[in-house]
Protein backbone atom coordinates (compact mmCIF):
# COMPACT_ATOMS: atom_id res chain seq x y z
CA UNK A 1 0.00 0.00 0.00
CA UNK A 2 1.31 3.63 -0.54
CA UNK A 3 1.32 5.85 2.22
CA UNK A 4 1.68 9.45 2.68
CA UNK A 5 3.01 10.40 7.01
CA UNK A 6 2.47 14.07 7.56
CA UNK A 7 4.00 15.26 10.35
CA UNK A 8 6.52 17.84 11.71
CA UNK A 9 8.62 15.58 14.11
CA UNK A 10 11.46 14.05 11.78
CA UNK A 11 11.63 11.15 14.51
CA UNK A 12 8.03 10.33 14.67
CA UNK A 13 8.27 10.47 10.67
CA UNK A 14 11.72 8.51 10.35
CA UNK A 15 10.13 5.35 13.11
CA UNK A 16 7.01 5.17 11.27
CA UNK A 17 8.27 5.40 7.68
CA UNK A 18 10.72 2.10 8.80
CA UNK A 19 8.02 0.13 10.55
CA UNK A 20 5.96 0.55 7.25
CA UNK A 21 8.46 -0.14 4.68
CA UNK A 22 9.60 -3.17 6.79
CA UNK A 23 5.51 -3.94 6.93
CA UNK A 24 5.84 -4.10 3.08
CA UNK A 25 4.32 -0.87 2.09
CA UNK A 26 5.75 2.32 0.42
CA UNK A 27 6.28 5.68 2.22
CA UNK A 28 6.05 9.04 1.23
CA UNK A 29 7.02 11.27 3.43
CA UNK A 30 5.86 15.35 4.54
CA UNK A 31 6.99 18.10 7.06
CA UNK A 32 3.67 20.15 6.82
CA UNK A 33 0.53 20.53 4.99
CA UNK A 34 1.45 21.97 2.09
CA UNK A 35 4.49 20.02 1.55
CA UNK A 36 1.69 16.79 1.92
CA UNK A 37 -0.90 18.58 -0.53
CA UNK A 38 1.82 18.64 -3.02
CA UNK A 39 2.97 15.23 -2.74
CA UNK A 40 -0.49 13.75 -2.63
CA UNK A 41 -1.09 15.20 -6.09
CA UNK A 42 2.04 13.60 -7.09
CA UNK A 43 2.32 10.12 -5.71
CA UNK A 44 -1.25 9.50 -5.28
CA UNK A 45 -1.00 7.24 -2.06
CA UNK A 46 -4.14 4.79 -1.13
CA UNK A 47 -3.84 6.13 2.82
CA UNK A 48 -2.46 9.21 4.44
CA UNK A 49 -1.27 9.47 8.25
CA UNK A 50 -1.32 12.98 8.99
CA UNK A 51 -0.73 14.61 12.27
CA UNK A 52 -2.95 17.37 13.63
CA UNK A 53 -0.82 20.06 15.10
CA UNK A 54 1.58 21.61 12.37
CA UNK A 55 2.73 25.05 11.01
CA UNK A 56 0.82 26.75 7.90
CA UNK A 57 -1.62 23.97 6.74
CA UNK A 58 -2.72 22.00 9.74
CA UNK A 59 -4.36 18.56 9.60
CA UNK A 60 -7.65 19.60 9.64
CA UNK A 61 -7.40 22.03 6.49
CA UNK A 62 -5.11 18.80 4.86
CA UNK A 63 -7.97 16.56 5.34
CA UNK A 64 -10.44 19.56 3.98
CA UNK A 65 -8.11 19.37 1.03
CA UNK A 66 -7.77 16.22 0.14
CA UNK A 67 -11.24 15.59 0.54
CA UNK A 68 -11.87 17.92 -2.10
CA UNK A 69 -10.15 15.80 -4.15
CA UNK A 70 -9.76 12.12 -3.32
CA UNK A 71 -11.89 9.75 -0.79
CA UNK A 72 -8.14 8.37 -0.25
CA UNK A 73 -8.54 7.13 3.65
CA UNK A 74 -7.15 9.38 5.87
CA UNK A 75 -6.32 8.62 9.97
CA UNK A 76 -5.27 11.70 12.31
CA UNK A 77 -2.70 11.45 14.74
CA UNK A 78 -3.14 13.37 18.12
CA UNK A 79 -2.62 14.45 21.76
CA UNK A 80 -5.18 13.88 24.28
CA UNK A 81 -6.12 17.90 24.38
CA UNK A 82 -6.63 17.99 20.90
CA UNK A 83 -10.01 16.36 20.91
CA UNK A 84 -11.87 19.35 19.53
CA UNK A 85 -9.52 19.36 16.72
CA UNK A 86 -9.74 15.93 16.38
CA UNK A 87 -13.76 15.70 15.65
CA UNK A 88 -13.51 18.90 13.32
CA UNK A 89 -10.76 16.04 11.23
CA UNK A 90 -13.19 13.44 11.18
CA UNK A 91 -16.12 15.91 10.78
CA UNK A 92 -14.10 17.09 7.77
CA UNK A 93 -13.72 13.66 6.60
CA UNK A 94 -10.92 11.64 8.04
CA UNK A 95 -11.62 8.26 8.67
CA UNK A 96 -10.09 7.38 11.63
CA UNK A 97 -7.55 8.84 14.83
CA UNK A 98 -5.11 7.55 16.70
CA UNK A 99 -4.37 9.03 20.10
CA UNK A 100 -0.63 9.92 20.93
CA UNK A 101 1.13 7.74 22.58
CA UNK A 102 0.54 4.92 20.68
CA UNK A 103 2.38 1.73 19.56
CA UNK A 104 3.52 1.14 16.24
CA UNK A 105 1.41 -2.45 16.66
CA UNK A 106 -2.04 -0.12 16.77
CA UNK A 107 -0.90 2.07 13.92
CA UNK A 108 -0.61 -1.17 11.73
CA UNK A 109 -3.47 -2.52 13.16
CA UNK A 110 -5.36 0.49 12.37
CA UNK A 111 -3.86 0.99 8.70
CA UNK A 112 -5.30 -3.20 8.08
CA UNK A 113 -8.29 -1.53 8.86
CA UNK A 114 -8.36 0.90 6.33
CA UNK A 115 -7.05 -1.61 3.71
CA UNK A 116 -9.64 -3.82 3.84
CA UNK A 117 -11.93 -1.29 3.50
CA UNK A 118 -10.49 0.13 0.82
CA UNK A 119 -11.11 -3.27 -0.62
CA UNK A 120 -14.34 -3.77 0.22
CA UNK A 121 -15.43 -0.11 -1.35
CA UNK A 122 -13.90 -1.70 -4.55
CA UNK A 123 -16.74 -4.21 -4.86
CA UNK A 124 -19.80 -3.23 -6.76
CA UNK A 125 -22.81 -2.14 -3.94
CA UNK A 126 -24.91 -4.69 -3.83
CA UNK A 127 -28.75 -4.65 -2.37
CA UNK A 128 -27.56 -7.17 0.40
CA UNK A 129 -24.64 -7.02 2.36
CA UNK A 130 -22.70 -9.50 4.58
CA UNK A 131 -20.08 -8.27 7.00
CA UNK A 132 -18.68 -10.04 10.22
CA UNK A 133 -21.93 -11.01 11.84
CA UNK A 134 -24.15 -8.95 10.04
CA UNK A 135 -26.08 -9.34 7.07
CA UNK A 136 -28.38 -6.44 5.56
CA UNK A 137 -31.21 -6.95 2.84
CA UNK A 138 -31.98 -3.06 2.29
CA UNK A 139 -34.23 -3.73 -0.34
CA UNK A 140 -36.25 -5.75 2.71
CA UNK A 141 -35.08 -3.35 5.71
CA UNK A 142 -33.82 -6.65 6.93
CA UNK A 143 -31.17 -7.04 9.36
CA UNK A 144 -29.70 -10.06 10.40
CA UNK A 145 -27.23 -10.50 13.31
CA UNK A 146 -25.42 -14.17 13.69
CA UNK A 147 -28.05 -15.80 11.55
CA UNK A 148 -30.54 -14.21 14.03
CA UNK A 149 -33.63 -11.86 12.46
CA UNK A 150 -33.62 -8.40 14.60
CA UNK A 151 -36.51 -6.58 13.88
CA UNK A 152 -35.62 -2.85 13.62
CA UNK A 153 -37.82 0.49 13.61
CA UNK A 154 -37.28 2.93 10.61
CA UNK A 155 -34.89 4.85 12.25
CA UNK A 156 -32.46 2.17 13.89
CA UNK A 157 -32.24 0.70 10.44
CA UNK A 158 -31.14 3.64 8.56
CA UNK A 159 -28.50 3.88 11.44
CA UNK A 160 -27.97 0.60 11.19
CA UNK A 161 -27.22 0.76 7.50
CA UNK A 162 -25.06 3.41 7.99
CA UNK A 163 -22.92 2.22 10.12
CA UNK A 164 -22.41 -1.05 8.30
CA UNK A 165 -21.56 0.63 5.26
CA UNK A 166 -19.05 2.78 7.22
CA UNK A 167 -17.92 -0.71 9.54
CA UNK A 168 -14.52 0.32 11.17
CA UNK A 169 -14.71 4.02 10.78
CA UNK A 170 -14.77 6.56 13.57
CA UNK A 171 -18.55 8.24 12.82
CA UNK A 172 -18.76 11.23 15.16
CA UNK A 173 -22.31 12.19 16.66
CA UNK A 174 -22.57 15.22 14.07
CA UNK A 175 -22.08 12.66 11.04
CA UNK A 176 -24.79 10.00 12.47
CA UNK A 177 -26.95 12.70 13.61
CA UNK A 178 -27.16 13.99 9.61
CA UNK A 179 -27.21 10.45 8.00
CA UNK A 180 -30.40 9.51 10.41
CA UNK A 181 -32.25 13.22 10.49
CA UNK A 182 -30.59 15.26 7.85
CA UNK A 183 -29.30 18.78 8.51
CA UNK A 184 -32.45 19.51 10.91
CA UNK A 185 -31.25 16.64 13.35
CA UNK A 186 -27.24 17.76 13.61
CA UNK A 187 -28.09 19.42 17.06
CA UNK A 188 -30.25 17.33 18.69
CA UNK A 189 -27.18 14.65 20.31
CA UNK A 190 -30.14 13.29 22.71
CA UNK A 191 -31.66 11.72 19.23
CA UNK A 192 -28.53 9.71 18.80
CA UNK A 193 -28.01 8.37 22.53
CA UNK A 194 -31.37 7.38 22.63
CA UNK A 195 -31.24 5.11 19.15
CA UNK A 196 -27.84 3.88 19.95
CA UNK A 197 -29.37 2.59 23.43
CA UNK A 198 -32.37 1.16 21.75
CA UNK A 199 -29.87 -0.31 18.68
CA UNK A 200 -27.54 -2.04 21.60
CA UNK A 201 -30.48 -3.50 23.43
CA UNK A 202 -30.96 -5.26 19.77
CA UNK A 203 -28.20 -6.45 18.26
CA UNK A 204 -25.10 -6.99 20.81
CA UNK A 205 -24.62 -10.27 23.00
CA UNK A 206 -25.76 -9.84 26.44
CA UNK A 207 -26.87 -6.32 25.82
CA UNK A 208 -29.50 -6.91 29.03
CA UNK A 209 -27.03 -8.25 31.52
CA UNK A 210 -25.29 -4.57 31.42
CA UNK A 211 -22.21 -6.34 29.47
CA UNK A 212 -19.77 -3.91 27.39
CA UNK A 213 -20.77 -3.49 24.15
CA UNK A 214 -18.87 -5.39 21.67
CA UNK A 215 -20.29 -3.95 18.03
CA UNK A 216 -21.24 -0.47 18.91
CA UNK A 217 -18.46 0.84 20.42
CA UNK A 218 -17.79 4.78 21.91
CA UNK A 219 -15.49 6.58 20.94
CA UNK A 220 -15.35 9.09 23.90
CA UNK A 221 -16.32 12.58 23.29
CA UNK A 222 -15.95 11.99 19.83
CA UNK A 223 -18.55 9.30 18.47
CA UNK A 224 -19.03 5.84 17.69
CA UNK A 225 -17.61 3.03 15.50
CA UNK A 226 -19.43 -0.47 14.15
CA UNK A 227 -16.60 -3.17 14.56
CA UNK A 228 -18.32 -6.29 12.45
CA UNK A 229 -17.22 -9.05 14.95
CA UNK A 230 -16.88 -8.60 18.70
CA UNK A 231 -13.96 -6.19 19.30
CA UNK A 232 -10.95 -7.60 20.40
CA UNK A 233 -7.99 -5.77 21.89
CA UNK A 234 -5.51 -7.73 19.61
CA UNK A 235 -6.98 -5.79 16.65
CA UNK A 236 -7.52 -2.42 17.65
CA UNK A 237 -6.13 -0.73 21.28
CA UNK A 238 -8.68 1.34 22.83
CA UNK A 239 -7.64 4.83 24.77
CA UNK A 240 -7.06 3.33 28.26
CA UNK A 241 -5.04 -0.23 26.94
CA UNK A 242 -1.72 -0.61 27.62
CA UNK A 243 0.87 -0.44 24.68
CA UNK A 244 3.02 -2.82 23.34
CA UNK A 245 6.55 -1.65 22.60
CA UNK A 246 7.60 1.70 21.43
CA UNK A 247 5.52 4.49 22.17
CA UNK A 248 5.55 7.54 20.17
CA UNK A 249 3.92 11.14 20.67
CA UNK A 250 5.38 14.67 20.34
CA UNK A 251 7.53 16.69 22.90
Amino acid sequence: MRILIVDDEPQITRVLRTSLQSNGHEVTVAQDGMDALAKFLKAQPELVITDLAMPGMDGIELTREIRARSQVPIIVLSVRSQDAAKVSALDEGADDYITKPFSIQELLARVRVQSRRVAAAAEPQESSIELGDFRVDVERHQVLVREVEVHLTPKEFDLMLYFVRNADRVLTHKMLLRAVWGAAGADQPEYLRVLIAQLRKKIEPDAGRGAEPQYILSEPWVGYRLSPRPASQDEVCRDGAEPAHTNFTKS
